[in-house]
């Protein structure tokens, strides 16, 4: 039987890049997020049990240029001047390290940097919140419900990595990305 694929450990990275190509301007983030030499593939939101958040830095010393790297991304691009674009990516911590977390990422204009990761760490947690059971008022300030969440004992913390950008004034696609990024 096989060894089930589950990460131990991740890493957060975020970056920005600009090119008059909209690839290249995807490209140029991934290059600033330091993730650009591996092949990235996307999945879905669960932080598995007793997985260890590192560094950017020590997680990219545990990476091989080619390798496949499971990652949760969010990216956003513009070619608008001055139109404020963003990724976000948060991330909710059980208080029961032995269970699973939510990782939530969130893509799209006009939010600020304070306010998109607001959004991200906010989605994690009540995603989070409402697989233990907590009914949750939608129109609940986050903060009153991180209260109903520590009550309870479910939520540890949470965080979030955001990267916002202005689109260039001349047109240049504009790019903002922001990643978890597994080690398996």
């Amino acid at each position: 039987m096989t060894e089930p694929l589950v990460p131990k450990a991740l890493f957060f990275t975020k970056g920005a890049g600009k090119h008059r190509n909209y690839l290249q301007s995807f490209e140029e983030a991934l290059r600033v997020a330091g993730i650009a030499s591996y092949n990235l593939v996307r999945v879905s939101s669960i932080y598995p049990p007793y997985c260890k958040i590192l560094t950017r830095q020590k997680g990219l010393e545990l990476l091989t240029s080619g390798q496949i790297v499971f990652c949760i991304m969010a990216e956003c691009r513009t070619n608008e001047p001055n139109r404020l674009a963003g990724a976000g990516i948060g991330l909710a911590l059980p208080a029961d390290h032995g269970k699973h977390g939510y990782v939530a990422e969130h893509h799209g204009f006009g939010m600020t940097q304070k306010a998109c990761s607001d959004y991200v760490e906010d989605m994690a947690a009540t995603m989070l919140a409402t697989t233990q059971g907590i009914d949750l008022d939608p129109n609940t300030a986050y903060n009153q419900r991180k209260d109903i969440y520590r009550a309870q004992g479910l939520v540890v913390r949470t965080r979030a990595v955001v990267q916002t950008v202005e689109g260039d004034k001349n047109g240049l696609w504009t790019c903002a990305v922001a990643a978890a990024v597994f080690i398996m």
